[in-house]
């Protein structure tokens, strides 16, 4: 079985080919980094019209490079939501166009599906995980009981992980992309020095809250600067202020993140059971120091931890692709009155399905 992947919902115009012994025979990527990097953050109409500009070629460097022709695909699989509308219209509509010509089956993917089931790509895992979805958009805790059967334990009240990061970045004056950049800086600096909020730490439930610390982050660098509460002026940080605010950002942030998963988990324990794994996903599963973190409480939980390569992290079309196939093998399809969703839901696909 061979399937072609488009995904285009943010800032990355991407295709894939897999087939289903989990081979990756082509997996393009063209990211959008300089196009919104003087604006400090991604710019829908840019994105949407980079999508534009590149989405033919990037679909047939994948399929060169994949050495087929597309009367050799079984089906295309796209991201149909949620994400920048824009850009999720150019790659759905490039998909049915694909499927419509060449007599293909359409599957329409939930982005934060293909980032939910991107681990079965590289590791072998069986159904029901625990799942920590963390990317730009989301912050979300779900047990994974099958292709389309997501149950949310938790989720973010207020700014998603990885968007936390990106405008922590931006306050401490790191280039975007922040969220990487921080990581990198934080390396340098002293997590202790500050002392910033744990939100929700200790709550019964799985919740989530970002926006706390950030402003507590925005409090303590203001103070250094002596610019409080002066938005118009910069920020006048030293690399070392700026290393050890980074540092003590992300060290809060993971222990937010290790506090929340040993809530879901000792829940996830006792409805399913021990000896399951948890699996992290999305953009901000890259982050080397949020990984060895949960790795250490999944030690200490006696679950398996595992994490997709930092390629299948971001946003990428194999793991569109590999949704597809999962989809494909349960004979779930899609027409070409697909709609393009700006949001959609893990947990609503649980309850179409019903």
């Amino acid at each position: 079985m061979l399937i072609l992947g488009i995904e285009t919902s943010c800032d990355e115009t991407a295709a894939a080919v897999l087939n289903d012994d989990k081979r990756i025979l082509s997996n393009i990527i063209l990211s959008q980094i300089d196009e919104h990097q003087p604006y400090g953050g991604v710019v829908p109409e840019i994105a949407a019209r980079s999508h534009l500009d590149h989405i033919d070629i990037i679909i047939k460097q994948a399929m060169d490079k994949a050495a087929i022709n597309f009367s050799q695909l079984d089906a295309v699989a796209v991201t149909a939501g949620p994400g920048l509308i824009g850009g999720v219209i150019v790659g759905l509509m490039s998909a049915k166009a694909i499927a419509l010509a060449h007599d293909l089956p359409l599957i329409a993917v939930n982005h934060l599906e293909g980032h939910a089931l991107s681990a079965k790509i590289t590791e072998d895992i069986e159904f029901p995980y625990l799942l920590l979805l963390v990317s730009g958009g989301h912050c979300q805790l779900l047990a994974v009981e099958a292709v389309g059967k997501y149950i949310l334990y938790g989720e973010t009240k207020d700014d998603a992980i990885g968007e936390a990061f990106d405008k922590s970045a931006k306050i401490l004056g790191i280039a975007y992309p922040g969220g990487p950049n921080l990581e990198i800086i934080a390396k340098s600096g002293d997590p202790e020095r500050f002392s910033l909020p744990r939100p929700m730490k200790g709550r019964d439930n799985c919740d989530f809250s970002f926006s706390g610390l950030k402003t507590a982050l925005r409090i303590a660098s203001e103070k250094i600067s002596q610019n409080s509460l002066n938005a118009d002026l910069p920020l006048k940080l030293s690399k070392q202020d700026q290393a050890d605010l980074a540092a003590g950002f992300q060290a809060a942030a993971a222990d937010v993140l290790y506090d929340r998963c040993s809530k879901a988990i000792k829940r996830f324990q006792t409805e399913y059971g021990a000896d399951k794994a948890m699996v992290i996903g999305g953009g901000v599963a890259a982050n080397q120091y949020i990984r060895h973190k949960l790795n250490d409480l999944c030690i200490d939980k006696n679950m398996r931890f595992i994490a997709p390569p930092i390629s299948l992290c971001t946003d990428n079309a194999a793991m569109i692709a590999w949704a597809g196939i999962e989809r494909y093998k349960l004979g779930i399809f899609d027409d070409l009155s697909a709609p393009a969703r700006p949001r959609w839901s893990l947990e609503s696909l649980y309850n179409a399905a019903k």
